[in-house]
């Protein structure tokens, strides 16, 4: 089982199920080298805005479904990101992201001028996380000046994925081509997957591992399934139902996809991300950050916000404030020898 960029699919199904912990210990230890080497100490950190949580989707497995009446619904003013967008200044990050549900409510100009507004009163890079948008919105929003787009696409596993990610009528769902004509646009291009999804097996799950390498993913953000019980995928989990839980949707299992991202996509930027901290409150994301991950997002959403954007219940310091998170994180960061990382962080300048 050989740790090489250009490892087969076979030998990635292999480390994702490997238990002996010498073994692992190696992954660990080669993923946290394949970083050192390829993006260096400094993590980055960007700051994370969570402007909406109104969706018009009904993925099963996420608490913002637009099926959930139990959620009560925001959409944040320009004036209230543009606050979250000073802060993020204040305090040094190199990057916002501006993350929500897919939210026809955010209109093409509005937030193209939100876009305008940050890149030429800030230093900062603007990265995107709204969820399959038409091209002529991506397309004006690249032209706006926003940096990078996120767009998990969760499981390659077509049936498994149409079964969890119904589209809306009319249209067909199709995040992989998505990635490529977000790349085309100019964007550094993000994505992911669910790691444990009822149903998931490990030939999936180490082809999704495979495809980021293929479609040379800039950001890879990965997590392990929380289960929401007011969602389909977490009733069913709840009733036991016979579901196949081939990939354990645990801790050391998001380490193992944490670490074979790092190796396949070595200068990738990879979050230690809050489902970590949600699973390990203790050390989640440092080990996380020790494991292959060089970046963290410290949450700028405001508080009475926060709480309201609940993919999934229990997520890490949704009591904080943004300065409460911020000297948090920077006291985690310092506790494991790394350093606070300087300016933008994109992908080209993570060596320097």
């Amino acid at each position: 089982m050989g740790l090489r960029q250009d490892m087969p699919t076979e030998a990635i199904e292999s480390w994702l199920r490997e238990d002996r912990e010498d073994r692992l210990q190696a992954l660990w230890r080669s993923a946290d080298a394949v970083r050192r080497e390829h993006v260096g100490d400094a993590v980055h950190l960007r700051g994370l805005i969570e402007i909406s949580n109104v969706c018009v989707r009904s993925c099963a497995y996420c608490g913002l479904r637009a099926p959930n009446r139990d959620i009560d619904r925001y959409r944040m003013s320009e004036a209230e990101i543009m606050d979250c967008v000073a802060k993020a200044v204040e305090f040094g990050y190199g990057t916002v992201v501006m993350q929500a549900g897919e939210d026809p409510g955010i209109e093409c100009e509005w937030l193209s001028r939100i876009i305008s507004r940050i890149k030429s009163e800030t230093p900062l890079a603007v990265t995107l996380s709204l969820g399959e948008r038409p091209m002529d919105d991506l397309r004006a929003w690249r032209e706006a000046g926003a940096d990078r787009y996120l767009l998990r696409f969760e499981t390659s596993d077509r049936a498994l994925y149409d079964a969890i990610h119904p589209p809306l009528p009319g249209r067909v769902s199709d995040r992989i081509v998505m990635l490529r004509e977000i790349k085309a646009l100019g964007y550094e291009a993000g994505s992911g997957v669910l790691i444990g999804l009822p149903g998931q097996t490990y030939r999936s799950l180490a082809e999704d591992i495979a495809l980021f390498r293929e479609l040379d993913l800039d950001m890879i953000g990965v997590g392990p399934y929380i289960p929401h019980p007011d969602t389909p995928l977490g009733q069913q989990v709840a009733c036991q139902s016979p579901v196949s839980w081939s990939v354990p949707p645990t801790e050391q299992m998001a380490y193992k996809v944490v670490a074979l991202a790092r190796i396949v996509r070595p200068d990738a930027n990879i979050p230690s991300t809050t489902a970590l901290a949600t699973i390990n409150q203790v050390e989640g994301r440092e080990l996380g950050l020790q494991r292959g991950a060089n970046v963290v997002m410290p949450n700028l959403t405001p508080p009475e916000y926060r709480m309201r954007y609940e993919i999934y219940p229990g997520k890490a310091c949704v009591g904080e404030t943004a300065e409460q998170c911020r000297t948090c994180l920077r006291g985690r960061i310092e506790s494991i020898g790394r350093t606070i990382g300087l300016g933008q962080g994109g992908r080209a300048k993570m060596a320097v």
